[in-house]
């Protein structure tokens, strides 16, 4: 992999916002240059050491299914990309902190709802299901286990929150209470569409798609439009569909892989709150992380 970008630092243009993984500028005030840098997020907290190569293996994942559920493909929704290229919104000396690695986009008002669809039972969906037999709301047939495959996919809304803070899973009602009824329902419906036919491409790949988030916005007009990054594995659950087995774990191309070392970290004696600071990810981790997420690339596009 090429250089690694921790931190983009262009002065060409005016910093918005920096967020989990992604930097981003304004262009204008109607759009906004993003840049996937190489960070990588865990529990909702940034970890010291970058993935080499990690924000470009994103940008042209994400650019893949962009194109695949975009306008350009099956047309399910609006989406965020401009077409033009984002090294053009640069200085010269600054086009190797965006070539490969970001996106030019429209500038949307973002909504305050992360749209989490799951068609499998994993990870905090799981530990809920355990506790009461459903997830957010939504009860479940009895007798699941880890890793099932649920009857139907299922829409399972998150409340976005600030850097550093978690998410919080919420209902389909207080999603409407929050937007409205109409939007929300769209989105419900937007997002559980967007995911059948993901997981329908992916399957063919050898690669499960367990659960993913999607992000929306509208723009001057009101149209909803998908933005951020969508299907990758920084906001999907990957598995190859080769060792997929009920009832367990199953290995993952995402950073679960991160996820299951921090769980086992011990910080000055006691395992790691999941608060920062982050404790020192071990290179064989990252080299791990690394290649999983160019495994995953690489199966999703040959």
């Amino acid at each position: 992999m090429s250089s690694t970008v921790h931190t983009s630092a262009l002065t060409s243009l005016p910093l918005l916002a920096r967020g989990k993984v992604r930097d981003n500028y304004a262009v204008g005030d109607d759009r906004i240059l993003m840049v996937a840098s190489d960070r990588l997020s865990a529990f909702d907290v940034i970890m010291g050491e970058p993935i080499p190569g990690k924000g470009k293996l994103l940008t042209q994942m994400a650019l893949f299914w962009f194109e695949k559920i975009g306008p350009a493909g099956l047309n399910l929704c609006p989406i965020h990309l401009t077409g033009e290229a984002p090294e053009s919104v640069v200085q010269p000396d600054e086009v190797a902190q965006v070539k490969d690695r970001s996106m030019l986009v429209k500038r949307l008002k973002p909504l305050p709802v992360e749209a989490v669809v799951r068609g499998y039972l994993a990870g905090s969906g799981w530990k809920e299901y355990q506790n009461n037999g459903a997830v957010c709301g939504v009860k479940l047939p009895a007798g699941l286990k880890n890793a099932s495959k649920l009857p139907e996919p299922i829409y399972t809304p998150a409340a976005k929150a600030a850097v550093g803070d978690h998410d919080e899973n919420i209902t389909f009602e207080q999603t409407a209470d929050m937007i409205g009824l109409d939007l929300a329902s769209r989105i419900r419906a937007i997002s559980i569409a967007i995911y059948r036919a993901a997981s329908e491409i992916a399957l063919r790949k050898g690669i499960i798609i367990a659960d993913t988030k999607f992000e929306f916005g509208l723009d001057t007009d009101g149209t909803l439009t998908l933005m951020d990054e969508v299907l990758t594995p920084d906001s999907s659950r990957f598995w190859p569909q080769e060792s997929y087995q009920e009832g367990t774990n199953p290995p993952s191309y995402d950073k679960q892989f991160v996820r299951d070392w921090l769980e086992q970290a011990i910080v000055d004696g006691k395992p790691w709150s999941k608060t920062p600071p982050a404790p020192r990810v071990p290179d064989a981790v990252i080299a791990k992380t690394a290649a999983k997420y160019q495994e995953a690339l690489e199966r999703l596009t040959r």
